[in-house]
This record gives C-alpha cells, structure tokens and sequence, in this order.
C-alpha cells in the first residue's frame, strides 16, 4: 500500500483510484465541473473558513465580506460539486466540508505555484544580474 491508498484519517481508503485518463468525455465534463468550483477566490475562501469547523451564511457571509445571498449562491455550486454539505437546524442550516480531501487538492496546487514563483524569481534575479553586468561593461 503507498501514501496515495492512505486516507486522511490515516486508514486504508477503499475507493478505487481512477485516472484522469481512463475517463470517458461525460466523466471530464465532470471534472472540469469540479475544477470550475475551485476557480472562483470567494469559494476558496468559504472552503479554508469550514476548514475551521461548521458555519452558517451569516457567519461565512460576514467573515468573507459578501451579502449573505451572494455566499448562498456560491455555497450552492460546491453543495452540487459534493465539496460542502449542508444541515439544518431549526432555523439556521449550517454548512460544512463533505469531502475533506479537496484541501489536499488545494495545497498540491499551492505547492506547485509557489514553486513555480520561486523559478521565476531565480530567472528574474538571474536576468537583471545579467543585464546590469552588461550595462557596466557597455
């Protein structure tokens, strides 16, 4: 079993993994779905604040600093992505994390365009140490 079978909870996790590239057009349709959900900043937002545990609208709502119709509207694009559920008690409903393994997900891309922006710097620095070397030899 590698690191990739390990679920968060640190047990085996019995779902079977599925590549990208066994996946019939209908299935990527799906996925670009899931990926469209994520490319929004104010969803991200709400998802790093249920990181912290449950809330309501008006709690993310004012925690992001969005109208609490506008939090709604993007807490419904990721209840249809599977990323959040909801649940309601009495009357406030209260919105948490259904599939945790989206941060993952997330500090993978981080991880990558934080090094990707480190490359870029180093060829920025090395670039204008190059081009000030020249100027004084001109």
């Amino acid at each position: 079993m590698n690191a990739s079978q390990i679920g968060h909870d640190g047990e085996p996790d019995l779902q079977p993994c599925v590549a990208m590239q066994d996946l019939p057009d209908e299935a990527l349709h799906q996925v670009a779905a899931y990926f469209q959900a994520l490319s929004e900043p104010t969803r991200l937002q709400i998802l790093n604040l249920l990181r912290q545990g449950e809330r309501n609208v008006g709690e993310i709502a004012q925690a992001c600093g969005f109208t609490s119709a506008n939090i709604s509207r993007h807490l419904s694009v990721l209840m249809q992505q599977g990323l959040v559920a909801r649940e309601s008690r009495g009357s406030a409903v209260y919105y948490s994390i259904a599939d945790d393994s989206v941060y993952a997900l997330c500090d993978l891309v981080c991880g990558s365009i934080g090094r990707h922006m480190e490359r870029s710097a180093a060829q920025r620095n090395t670039f204008l140490k190059t081009a000030k070397a020249t100027r004084r030899a001109g």
